[in-house]
């Protein structure tokens, strides 16, 4: 797997036939270079998981040839997983300024602040970690800083494009610039690693101030409190609804956690200049509901979010309903659907309007669309193209376009190593790859022990039994069955099914009985079979024995 000198290879642990949970190595003169470490969600596919990340075992088992870990934008499905999964790797951090300030707050609310030794690069900078010597590019993309990375190897050169979008006024940062991606090409791209999640979006994905325009027209014109959700990390989408509220008479108050610190992140950067600092909840509940904006999070439906709660009436400080205004200024992330159309139930249900994408200007995506895509390769004309950060789907629809515009595409996923160099590109071996479930402070495996008696508990419920037996394994008393999920606390069933565990493990022959393990054993199979036979069902069950 370490291959030797002049050798050049890619290896995705995460975000290659998925999106979100980018994980990505680079391989040459045996030392890898990790590019970006970030988180997903479960949604309706894994509705036990919360947030999960890639399992990292493969590079950690690595990590004395590491040479570092570049981030190459602020969003949590390319930084979000760093603070969880840096104790595995212990290796140098780089990331520009912006990055780096949304970093630290994560690193430390786990107490790993002083540990890490993270690196700010200027927008633009270089990165020196041999054999790779990397260039930062500056690209438009719905956070700030976002770049491309150049990455130089005696091999050969690869563009690793991130996140990119080509917007001539981004409203936040400057323009990708075309003519740093032209200058590339006369020195020779051996590949480009490429974002494909609007690969199959024809035309051109908009323009940010755009939307500005049209969202300082649409708030102008509503009365009543309104409220803007957008993901936190789009600093563009704040700096333009704060103008649109000043604009409009309105002041801005802020609610939930992550757009506090996001907001933090970004003044400390120098962003939101000229804008008054965002009122708090409790100052929100002041001002006249004419002369409110509230930006909040939960624009993906999540069910403990800031707008999940208000939509449900049980936030604490903030209340919407008749007359009021929500506007989604972000798109739906595949697989958050259901949750977000529950959201909007729930605020329509109390009589506020909804605005969304679907029927104003309120919203572009951050990612390229074809005709993007095509100008992009017409720009940098690698040899290679690797379609990354996207579904199966996703990446088809981009080796086929690379291919119409000349280029070779190569099509893998996460887990494959593909050989860059020597030679022509090709997947040449393939790493073990898994997924890490966040559970509250700890990480676990999806597909272990935990995170399977979970699934199970969700979708066929848990029943338990507690019984005290004697030295001979005769019992004192009856068994308590509880089973929530199952039935009621106070459904006689769980009585009956007592009364039949009792009878069963009376007739069990004397030597099983004195046998704990053999005891409890039993009394599992026989509540098993209980269950089964009334319910049709194959629950998770567990045996509590007191031998007394």
């Amino acid at each position: 797997m370490d291959a030797a000198t002049g050798d050049l290879a890619f290896l995705p642990l995460g975000g290659t036939g998925e999106i979100g949970m980018n994980l990505n190595l680079y391989r040459c003169a045996g030392r890898w270079l990790a590019v970006d470490c970030g988180i997903g969600f479960g949604g309706v596919a894994l509705p036990e998981v919360d947030v999960m990340m890639p399992d990292p075992a493969f590079i950690a088992e690595r990590r004395d040839r590491l040479v570092g870990l570049v981030i190459t934008h602020a969003h949590e499905d390319h930084l979000g997983a760093v603070a969880w999964l840096w104790p595995q790797l212990r290796c140098p951090v780089y990331a520009s300024p912006f990055a780096a300030a949304v970093l630290r707050r994560k690193l430390a609310e786990v107490q790993l602040l002083s540990e890490v030794k993270l690196h700010v690069v200027p927008p633009g900078g270089t990165i020196d970690l041999p054999p790779f010597r990397l260039r930062l590019l500056r690209v438009t993309h719905s956070t700030p800083e976002s770049q491309s990375l150049v990455i130089r190897t005696p091999a050969g050169t690869v563009l690793h494009t991130g996140d990119w979008k080509l917007d001539p006024d981004p409203v936040v940062g400057p323009a990708t610039d075309e003519a740093e991606f032209a200058a590339l090409a006369e020195e020779g791209v051996l590949a480009m690693v490429c974002d494909s999640t609007n690969a199959m979006v024809e035309g051109h994905s908009g323009s940010e101030a755009d939307v500005r325009r049209s969202l300082a027209a649409l708030i102008h014109e509503l009365r009543g409190r309104v409220a803007v959700t957008c993901f936190a990390s789009n600093i563009a989408r704040v700096d333009s609804v704060a103008h649109a509220a000043r604009a409009a008479g309105r002041s801005v108050a802020v609610v939930g956690r992550s757009l506090r610190n996001l907001e933090a992140a970004a003044r400390e950067c120098g962003y939101l200049r000229g804008i008054p600092p965002f009122l708090g909840e409790d100052e929100a509940n002041e001002v006249p509901d004419d002369n409110l904006l509230i930006l909040v999070t939960g624009s993906q439906g999540e069910p403990r979010s800031a707008l999940a709660r208000i939509a449900a009436d049980s936030h604490p400080r903030i209340g919407l309903g008749e007359g009021d205004t929500v506007v989604f200024s972000s798109r739906v992330i595949p697989g958050n659907e259901r949750a977000i159309h529950m959201v909007q139930d729930n605020l329509v249900r109390r009589g506020v309007r909804l605005m969304t994408e679907a029927d104003h200007m309120i919203h572009v995506s951050g990612h390229p669309a074809r005709d993007e895509l095509r100008r992009l390769y017409r720009l940098v004309r690698p040899r290679f193209s690797v379609p990354v950060h996207g579904e199966w789907r996703h990446l088809s629809a981009h080796a086929a376009l690379a291919q119409e515009a000349g280029v070779t595409p190569v099509l893998l996923e996460d887990g494959d190593v593909l050989g860059l160099a020597p030679g022509i590109p090709e997947v040449i071996d393939s790493a073990p790859v898994g997924r890490l479930v966040l559970d509250g402070a700890r990480l676990v495996p999806l597909q272990g022990g935990v995170m399977g008696a979970r699934r199970r508990m969700l979708f066929n419920g848990v029943a338990i039994a507690s019984l005290a037996v004697d030295e001979a394994g005769r019992l004192r008393g009856m068994p308590r069955v509880s089973a929530p999920g199952l039935f009621e606390a106070d459904d006689p069933e769980t009585g009956r099914i007592a009364g039949e565990l009792a009878d069963t493990l009376a007739d069990l022959p004397a030597s099983l009985r004195r046998d704990d393990a053999g005891l409890q054993e039993a009394a599992r199979a026989a509540l098993r079979r209980a269950l089964g036979r009334r319910l049709q069902k194959r629950p998770l069950v567990d045996v509590h024995l007191l031998r007394v």
